[in-house]
C-alpha cells in the first residue's frame, strides 16, 4: 500500500526535478527502485508486524502526455495475521499528471493492491483483501492535497466499498539538500466507522551515496482494541520508521 518507501522515491524525483529543471526530459522514462524499511507502514498502520520489509518496483512515464504506469511490491505479514495466506503486496497503478496552470499541478489515476490467493473472503467477518482505488491530487509549490476513493471493498473490510482517504501534506526543501516531509490524513472505512482514524507524519529525506534515506515519526488515532496483531500489539502506535531506496 503505497507507502513510506514510495514517498521517499517521489521526494527524490521532486528534488531531481528542481536540480535539473533546465534540462529537457526524454519522451519516455523507465526507472526501477529497490528499498528496505525498518517496518512497512501504510497510512501509518503496520503492514509487516512492526518488522523490516523488503520493497521494490518499476515506473514508466511518457513525458509529452503525462501518462504513467508502474508497479511496486513489498513483503507483509498482516494478511496472515488476519487469518488469510500470503506474505506479499503487489501494487499496480497508472494515471496522468500535468499542470492546470503554471503554479498548480494535478495527478489522477487508479491503483490496485493485489494480495494473491489471500483467502480473507473465507475468514468469518472479512472480505477479499484485494482493493482498487481511484485518486486525484492537486499541488502548488511544496503543498498537495490528495483524495483516494475505493471502488471495491477496502483491505478486507466487509461492505466497505466507497471508503475514502484524504491526504494533505508538503515536501519542503531545507538547507543541505534535506527535505521536510509533512502529512496528515483521514481514513474513512464505509459501514465500519469504528475502524476510521486520523494519521500524521513528520519526516526528513536526504540522499547519501546515491541512496535516498528517510526517517519519519508517525502515528494514528486508530482504535487500540481493533488494530492489533494476534499477539495483541497495537499496529497504529506512534513510532519512527527508517527507509532507504535506490532508484536506477
Amino acid at each position: 500500500m503505497k507507502k513510506s518507501v514510495l514517498a521517499v522515491a517521489v521526494a527524490t524525483t521532486l528534488l531531481s526535478g528542481f536540480a535539473y529543471a533546465d534540462e529537457p526530459k526524454p519522451d519516455n522514462e523507465l526507472s526501477f527502485n529497490i528499498g528496505v524499511a525498518s517496518e512497512y507502514r501504510y497510512r501509518a498502520i503496520a503492514q509487516s508486524r512492526m518488522e523490516p520489509a523488503l520493497q521494490g518496483g518499476a515506473d514508466y512515464t511518457n513525458n509529452p502526455t503525462g501518462l504513467y504506469a508502474g508497479t511496486w511490491l513489498s513483503t507483509i505479514k498482516w494478511i496472515k495475521d488476519a487469518g488469510g495466506s500470503g506474505d506479499l503486496e503487489w501494487d499496480i497503478y497508472g494515471g496522468k499528471r500535468g499542470e492546470i496552470t503554471k503554479d498548480v499541478s494535478y495527478d489522477i489515476g487508479v491503483l490496485s493492491y493485489v494480495y494473491l490467493s489471500n483467502g480473507l473472503d473465507k475468514v468469518p467477518g472479512s472480505a477479499n483483501a484485494n482493493t482498487t482505488e481511484i485518486y486525484g491530487q492537486i499541488g502548488t509549490g511544496p503543498f498537495y492535497a490528495k483524495y483516494s476513493h475505493s471502488v471495491t471493498n477496502l483491505f478486507g473490510f466487509v461492505n466497505s466499498k466507497n471508503s475514502g482517504y484524504l491526504d494533505l501534506g508538503a515536501n519542503i526543501e531545507l538547507p543541505e539538500a534535506y527535505t521536510l516531509n509533512l502529512h496528515v490524513g483521514r481514513q474513512t472505512v464505509k459501514n465500519n466507522s469504528a475502524y476510521s482514524y486520523n494519521d500524521w507524519k513528520i519526516g526528513l529525506t536526504k540522499e547519501f551515496f546515491g541512496v535516498s534515506f528517510s526517517l519519519a515519526a508517525l502515528g494514528t488515532t486508530a482504535d487500540k482494541n481493533l488494530y492489533v496483531t494476534p499477539a495483541g500489539k497495537f499496529t497504529g502506535k506512534t513510532t519512527l520508521v527508517l527507509t532507504a531506496v535506490k532508484t536506477f
